[in-house]
């Protein structure tokens, strides 16, 4: 079943109207030609297909300042293409990088334990940021597995791809576990410019991303931990099988352009434990820009023994 409601310029008809075809049975949501004011984010169920004419044709941009993703994915099977998402204006905070975003896949915290979201399919999408620094422009958070991101562009906001472990409790301090690793993940031609942080993947296996352009930014990307990956799974699979190739990194930051990290510090009680990668390699990359801050390095490498580096190449 197709479905192609109608649009206006009222941000709250609009909301509704969406929100009761997105309530229905899934199908395909297809959005006209236009700028699409929406009042809120629009939770994306299980099933569904939205697309709209192309990522210059047809944007939605979000009004109101709840923090809520423009849409937000919580179901398997769902393919979205050629659209332009503006989030509303927002700063989440340090442990909020699945809220204020164009895209969010999954969460960072549930109040029990999720079933897995996959079979996500994102393609020829844009998240424009404008001059905001404090939220993401696409997360894939928590309890997701088999997502294919392939032409995402985003400018602005902080970090522009933002791959993160999730897990039960109510807070970052308070978890009770278990956590949920994202893998299966395969990104292809991700543009960022113009943001603070082009992608970080924290504490995944399984994952690829090849082919990005990142410009203007002032870290390129990291490969992380998680601060808590020993304490409620004992996965031998996190850290394995990541690779990073064929990436440019335009950046003027204070730190660096790339950090891979393997320890990582508890907000629980500040305990430190080291992630042993395998089968990882961060190959093919060109790193361009010159460090701003009193002690900076294009790369750095942090207790991470287990990832391969092959034909990085620095210039400025």
């Amino acid at each position: 079943m197709t479905l192609r409601p109608t649009l206006g310029s009222d941000p709250v008809a609009n909301h509704r109207t969406l929100t009761e075809v997105l309530a229905g049975p899934p199908g395909k949501l297809e959005l006209p030609a236009g700028a699409h004011p929406i009042a809120d984010g629009l939770i994306v169920p299980g099933g569904w297909t939205v697309r709209g004419v192309s990522d210059t044709a047809t944007r939605l941009v979000a009004t109101e300042r709840t923090g809520h993703p423009v849409l937000h994915i919580l179901g398997s099977d769902v393919s979205v293409s050629d659209l332009a998402l503006r989030p509303a204006p927002s700063d989440p905070g340090e442990h909020g990088g699945d809220r204020g975003t164009g895209i969010t896949v999954g969460e960072y915290l549930y109040p029990a334990a999720p079933a897995w979201i996959s079979g996500v399919d994102v393609r020829r999408v844009t998240v424009d940021h404008g001059s905001l620094r404090t939220a993401n422009g696409v997360g894939v958070m928590g309890a997701v597995r088999d997502v294919v991101l392939r032409d995402v562009t985003v400018t602005g906001g902080y970090t522009g791809l933002a791959v993160h472990w999730g897990a039960v409790g109510g807070d970052v301090s308070t978890l009770v576990g278990p956590t949920y690793h994202p893998h299966g993940l395969d990104v292809a031609g991700l543009r960022v410019s113009d943001a603070i942080e082009g992608f970080y993947l924290s504490s995944v296996h399984d994952v690829r991303v090849s082919g990005a352009t990142l410009t203007g930014v002032e870290m390129g990307f990291r490969l992380l931990p998680g601060d808590n990956t020993d304490r409620f799974v004992s996965s031998p699979e996190i850290g394995s099988r990541i690779e990073i190739t064929d990436v440019d990194v335009a950046w003027s930051g204070p730190l660096y352009a790339v950090r891979i990290a393997g320890w990582g510090r508890s907000e629980i009680d500040g305990v430190v434990t080291v992630l042993e990668y395998r089968d990882s390699v961060v190959r093919n990359c060109r790193l361009a820009g010159v460090g701003t801050g009193v002690s900076w390095s294009p790369l750095v490498v942090e207790q991470a023994a287990g990832v391969a580096l092959e034909n990085i190449t620095v210039t400025g």
